[in-house]
């Protein structure tokens, strides 16, 4: 008698059929867990877009790669290396709404991986900046309205970058102004030159320790590859921006790229940073009487600054010492040194402002990267302590105003209200003049 053979798939079949049916739910379970997880880095980390600046001006924009010839390159060993300078400049241009715009950070995986290890945290919290744009559009046309702008050199804080303040930037030069940001190598979270090569950010401890006798009495001078830098650092890094300066005039002569050639009034030239960008800043002004405004935002005074003061119109943009302790209570740092560093230099230095030429603005609930683009980076920002209890918009919104009203005062020569008195439009800005 013949044995029957069994109805259906033989054993070894079903099994895997099995195995097939429960990998399928395996692998729909993940891509269901990866597609909430999308959705949810989406919110949290959102491809965002500057508001429109509110200026008569588009804004163009074009990167320079300049070597100082005369300069050794201090962070280097090799004393052959000379020191360079990636510098992008914005600037007003004719209406051009059908051209592409620029992205908002041109290297943006390399700063990723740079702020990842910088700030030790996990390079994807990053990712998202390669896709975000700004309004500036590649190489445009300058505008014809007047036959050259005013200048403002934008000097980045530590561990940063050039495009780190795009939203007082873009501002700016929507009313009428060119400005020319700074990636300071070491200084910066990272350079990248034209051929390739990246010179990554030192450690904020670090450069820290190099500051230190710019900013006042030490035990010690800070040595720096074998070099004594009896002064710090900040004379060094100021330089940076007095050599930008001088490259600038010989843009003016002959750009390059022919496009901004004779269209800087490097006679009306002034200079902005915040946090280091601040402390440099201010340095550059002490030095080099050509920039004849200095706007210095969240940041302490060298020691020379404090001791001599400035020439030049000077608009400090800070917050109170309270708001700065709440800001260690929910993220960290800021000592009761730092505090009173910070608060007793910035005031000290106003103090000897020349008459009508001083102006000390202070806004509450602001914390250090209100001052910055950051707040637009990640939702969670607040909620993780890193941004104060003032709205990011309102922040931008009150910085944007003051500067504006300081340059047009100070370098084209127009009334600015808004330094005269404290503002209704801003109660709660305490505001000072001099």
């Amino acid at each position: 008698m013949l044995n029957s053979a069994p109805v259906g798939r033989p054993a070894r079949y079903q099994s895997t059929s099995r195995r097939v049916v429960g990998l399928a739910i395996v692998l729909g379970a993940i891509g269901v867990l990866a597609l909430v997880v999308a959705i949810g880095m989406r919110i949290v980390l959102p491809v965002f877009h500057f508001p429109h600046p509110s200026g008569p001006y588009e804004i163009g924009t074009l990167t320079y790669h300049w070597v100082d010839d005369d300069r050794a390159e201090i962070f280097s060993v090799d004393p052959k290396v000379r020191r360079e300078l990636m510098v992008q400049i914005w600037y007003p241009a004719k209406a051009s709404p059908s051209l592409p715009r620029a992205p908002y950070v041109q290297d943006a995986d390399a700063l990723g991986t740079e702020l990842a290890r910088l700030f030790h945290v996990p390079a994807f919290v990053f990712g998202h900046v390669k896709y975000v744009t700004s309004t500036a559009i590649p190489a445009a046309p300058v505008s014809d309205d007047l036959p050259s702008y005013p200048v403002l050199i934008f000097l980045e804080g530590l561990n940063g970058f050039r495009q780190m303040n795009t939203f007082q930037v873009e501002e700016l030069v929507s009313h009428g102004y060119i400005v020319a940001a700074i990636d300071q190598p070491y200084a910066a979270a990272v350079v990248v030159f034209p051929d390739g090569r990246q010179v990554a950010g030192l450690q904020a401890d670090q450069m820290k320790v190099l500051m230190r006798p710019s900013l006042g009495p030490t035990e010690s001078a800070s040595i720096l590859n074998g070099r004594v830098l009896t002064d710090g650092i900040i004379p060094y890094l100021a330089q940076d921006a007095i050599f930008t300066l001088d490259h600038l005039a010989i843009l003016n002569q002959a750009d390059t790229n022919g496009i901004l050639t004779g269209r800087l009034d490097l006679q009306r030239a002034g200079t902005f940073g915040v946090s280091l960008g601040g402390i440099v800043g201010s340095e550059a002004c002490r030095r080099d009487p050509r920039l004849r405004a200095c706007l210095v935002m969240d940041a302490p005074m060298p020691a020379d600054v404090v001791k001599a003061g400035l020439r030049q119109p000077t608009l400090w943009i800070t917050r109170d010492a309270e708001t700065m302790r709440l800001e260690r209570q929910r993220g960290g740092g800021w000592s009761e040194a730092d505090i009173e560093q910070h608060q007793t230099t910035m005031r000290a230095a106003f103090e000897k402002s020349p008459p009508g030429a001083g102006y000390f603005v202070q806004v509450p609930g602001m914390f250090h990267i209100n001052l910055t683009d950051i707040p637009y980076w990640n939702r969670l920002n607040y909620r993780l302590g890193f941004t104060g209890p003032i709205d990011a918009f309102r922040a931008h919104g009150i910085i944007n105003a003051y500067s504006l009203a300081f340059f047009d005062r100070h370098l084209k020569g127009r009334p600015a209200v808004l330094l005269d008195r404290p503002a209704e439009l801003f109660p709660e800005v305490p505001f000072e003049s001099r």
